[in-house]
């Protein structure tokens, strides 16, 4: 049997951040397309893990990708219009039970795009 996995999720004027929480995850397959994402993966324990999540906007699949750490699995999507603020991550007005905001993540946009270029490009570096 599958689950999803516990997600956080923040907004930023060029890319949208999804982190899906899995500890030691294993067989990771991200499917990043033009509005839609799918993931899943295994835990330690075998569990696996699925989430598919019809995304609120266009995004630019082929400038978007995945970072996994021993704790979680981060995707950054980089977005069809710039600039542009996403109220949710879900094209439905729904929210699941295992997505929440980000709110450590979540900030004002003022001044924010050096912030996020530098993020991205320490992300690239992986």
């Amino acid at each position: 049997p599958r689950q999803p996995a516990k997600t956080l999720w923040y907004d930023r004027p060029r890319y949208v951040y999804l982190e899906f929480c899995v500890e030691d995850s294993t067989d990771v397959k991200v499917i990043i397309e033009d509005q839609r994402l799918v993931f899943s993966c295994k835990n330690a324990d075998g569990v696996e893990f699925y989430n598919e999540i019809n995304l609120y906007a266009r995004v630019n699949s082929k400038d978007s990708r995945e970072k996994r750490s021993d704790r979680s699995i981060t995707c950054f999507m980089r977005k069809w219009k710039e600039k542009v603020a996403w109220p949710r991550i879900t094209k439905e007005n729904i929210k699941p039970a295992w997505l929440s905001v980000d709110f450590d993540n979540w900030r004002d946009w003022e001044g924010d795009e050096e912030v996020e270029r530098a993020m991205v490009e320490q992300y690239a570096e992986v």
